[in-house]
């Protein structure tokens, strides 16, 4: 049995070798690429515009200015059971209100609050250059008008449907970019040319989507899909070899050493097997993000919001209730039509990340009570029992952000049902944030877990920052010796590379 185990393992062996060899000239390029590209990444974002840098700019809104109730806008534009409504101030135009819709398709759609006989006519440049202005705070330059481009590809932000995008250049030190939805008005993008620069060697590199791969989705997928599978079977094949070569107590008389190579092979034998698991778990949690197979793809139906709030088929909010607050003098930046245990609700959010909710008839503010949040859940998900619902007022392993603040305070209502649904509801507004299943949490662990190393009491501390860079250092060390000894094994097929 001993001498047929030997006979089947000598070529399995050799097999494996020789696959290492050659996958990982290839293997190692990537590594060093998405090493590099990673660091990068620690410091440099894709561009983005998120709400509350949306709200820092926009000016405070003349709530008695109203002339157009959320119903009406609704109606003007056909929506019904819409997933947002949301009151603003259109930029460049000083007491012009204006109703942003979200359909359930994600279909965008603007309609005058301050004006009930304003058109809904598309944005024209002329338009988007007055807005962009008044958003970033200098001259603006029309450019182009596109569907699309380097910044704003397929999943690059939630504005598909807010196409094409009117693109101005500012006259500001940072060249600063904008993009205007030609049908809304809304600036839904900003970079500057700091951004784009470093992002070319960082996200764009580290997941190839620079625009001529990323325009064709399918093929961008698979193709991240097949080489993060190679790079996988290298850095196993890798772990195994450098295991087999390795000797800890009985040193190798040639080298006097654990490893038999001299040189870069050498180093890359060490390195490998010091930073083996790291590039391995990393590879493993980039490819598992792609969700070969739809493994842990669960996607929560985007009608379940509003039948958590119990929203009515009529938006009964009513203008007085907004006008009444208009002698405040509070600054309000954006204005909510929302649903909380079937009433009609506003939220108010100011400029530095505030926000409040009262009563759409009365105005006066309300309270969030954990028995309207366990009815509604009991509505939403009628064959389920509550097991458990508490108040989180800080960031934990699964309601945290990476870039910014999370929303705090939230209720976490954990449901007994097949999927072990959790919602994580807005403890100010009621408003449903997000939900959660079984899946999904183990995805959260299989990639930002594995991946990035996202725990929130860790990535508070210089720690975190430190074992990135250490582990990358080590990886991408590993790798460039690889790349070498690759490149020096092609230029001299049957020469030794232990120089």
């Amino acid at each position: 049995m001993r001498f047929a185990f030997i006979d089947v393992w000598a070529p399995v062996r050799r097999a494996l070798y020789l696959t290492h060899r050659w996958l990982g000239i290839l293997g190692c390029v990537l590594f060093v690429l998405w090493f590099v590209s990673g660091l990068v990444m620690l410091h440099v974002r894709f561009p983005t515009l998120t709400q509350q840098e949306r709200l820092e700019q926009l000016t405070t809104m003349d709530l008695g200015s109203i002339r157009v109730s959320p119903q009406d806008a609704l109606e003007r534009v056909g929506v019904v059971n819409p997933r947002s409504v949301l009151l603003e101030e259109r930029g460049g135009e000083a007491g012009h209100l204006v109703w942003r819709i979200l359909d359930q398709r994600g279909g965008h759609h603007v309609v005058s609050a301050s004006n009930p006989s304003a058109s809904n006519a598309p944005f024209s440049p002329a338009d988007g250059q007055v807005v962009a202005q008044a958003f970033g705070k200098a001259p603006a330059r029309y450019i182009e008008t596109k569907e699309r481009d380097q910044w704003t590809m397929p999943n690059a932000g939630p504005f598909d449907k807010a196409r094409p995008l009117h693109r101005f250049a500012l006259d500001d030190a940072a060249r600063t970019e904008l993009y205007i939805s030609a049908k809304t008005g809304e600036v839904v993008r900003d970079t500057n040319a700091y951004e784009r620069g470093w992002t070319t060697f960082g996200t764009l590199l580290h997941y190839y989507t620079y625009g001529p791969i990323r325009q064709y989705p399918d093929f961008w997928r698979q193709l991240v899909l097949w080489t993060s599978g190679i790079a996988m079977f290298v850095a196993a094949s890798g772990l195994i070899v450098g295991t087999l070569r390795v000797r800890i107590r009985r040193r190798y008389r040639s080298t006097a050493s654990v490893t038999p190579y001299r040189g870069w092979m050498a180093w890359h034998h060490v390195l490998g097997l010091v930073g083996g698991i790291t590039i391995l778990t990393w590879v493993f949690s980039g490819w598992f993000s792609m969700g070969p197979n739809k493994w842990l793809s669960y996607q929560t139906p985007s009608t379940l919001p509003a039948r958590f709030a119990q929203a009515q088929p009529v938006f009964s909010h009513r203008l007085e209730s907004l006008q009444q607050m208009a002698a405040s003098n509070q600054a309000v930046k954006a204005i909510e039509a929302g649903w909380y245990d079937g009433h009609p609700v506003w939220t108010l959010f100011d400029g530095a990340g505030s926000r409040r909710t009262v009563d759409a008839i009365s105005g006066e503010p309300i309270s969030v009570r954990r028995e309207a949040l366990l009815k509604a859940a009991a509505a939403a998900y009628p064959s389920a029992r509550v097991e458990d619902a508490r108040l989180l007022t800080e960031a934990d392993f699964y309601w945290y952000s990476r870039h910014a603040a999370p929303v705090l305070p939230v209720w976490r209502i954990q449901l007994a049902d097949p999927a072990s649904t959790w919602l994580h509801v807005d403890a100010v507004s009621g408003r449903l944030l997000a939900t959660s299943t079984s899946d999904s949490r183990l995805r959260r662990w299989l990639f930002n877990g594995l991946h990035s190393f996202d725990f929130p009491f860790f990535m508070k501390t210089p720690l975190w920052y430190l074992t990135i860079w250490a582990l990358s250092l080590t990886g991408l060390a590993a790798s460039v010796s690889g790349v070498v000894i690759g490149w020096r094994r092609l230029r001299r097929p049957g020469q030794s590379v232990e120089a």
